[in-house]
């Protein structure tokens, strides 16, 4: 290569290297910090990519497990009380509420994919006709949850505390892991078929 194209192509090269990265560090760190600022603040709420604040949708705090879900980030950490929170209308696949106190929330209808109520105390929540697939319900109190037309396919119940579950028509319980006492438990009351999977609910037990 001659010396001028060779000069000229390293001057280029030059030009086009990114030179602001220092800021842009400073952007993500101040951005860490405030949302540790409002993991401290008192009602549950989560921030959306435009900034608005929503209260019952979540509650940010580090060290928790977070989300990337139509370009909002949500996260939510082990131990957060959300009692009484209405989470209608959210898309809340993935997300973690590990440890959390949720009795008495609405999750009507809402997108659960995949989420995980690991020892989380769910008393009294609803969670009718919602899809719960692949959600993690291990050591998650479920007593007089709502569960009727939830689609339960392949969840993870181990653990469990069902003692007290009641309402469990037209759910779908296909590959769900979970005890031998707790599917017979389960058969016990069992009925109706799921409105999603138009899958039995008895025969999604495997009961007898």
């Amino acid at each position: 290569m001659k010396p001028r194209i060779l000069l000229a192509t390293l001057a280029l090269a030059s030009a086009l290297r990114p030179r602001h990265v220092a800021p842009l560090r400073c952007a993500q760190k101040a951005l860490g910090a405030a949302c540790a600022a409002l993991a401290l603040a008192g009602p549950a709420h989560a921030v959306d990519a435009s900034g608005q604040v929503q209260k019952g949708a979540a509650k940010i705090a580090g060290g928790g497990a977070s989300t990337l879900q139509s370009g909002r980030v949500i996260a939510i950490t082990r131990g957060v009380n959300l009692d009484d929170t209405d989470w209608t209308g959210k898309d809340l696949k993935g997300v973690a509420f590990q440890q959390s106190v949720l009795r008495n929330c609405n999750f009507r209808g809402v997108n659960l994919f995949s989420a995980s109520f690991f020892d989380a105390d769910l008393a009294g929540s609803k969670f009718n006709d919602a899809n719960m697939k692949l959600v993690n319900l291990e050591m998650a109190d479920l007593s007089n949850a709502d569960l009727r037309g939830a689609d339960l396919t392949q969840a993870y119940m181990a653990g469990a505390v069902i003692k007290d579950l009641k309402l469990i028509d037209d759910t779908d319980w296909t590959d769900v892991d979970m005890r031998k006492d707790q599917r017979s438990a389960l058969c016990a009351i069992a009925a109706g078929k799921n409105p999603r999977t138009g899958v039995d609910t008895r025969e999604s037990l495997m009961c007898p």
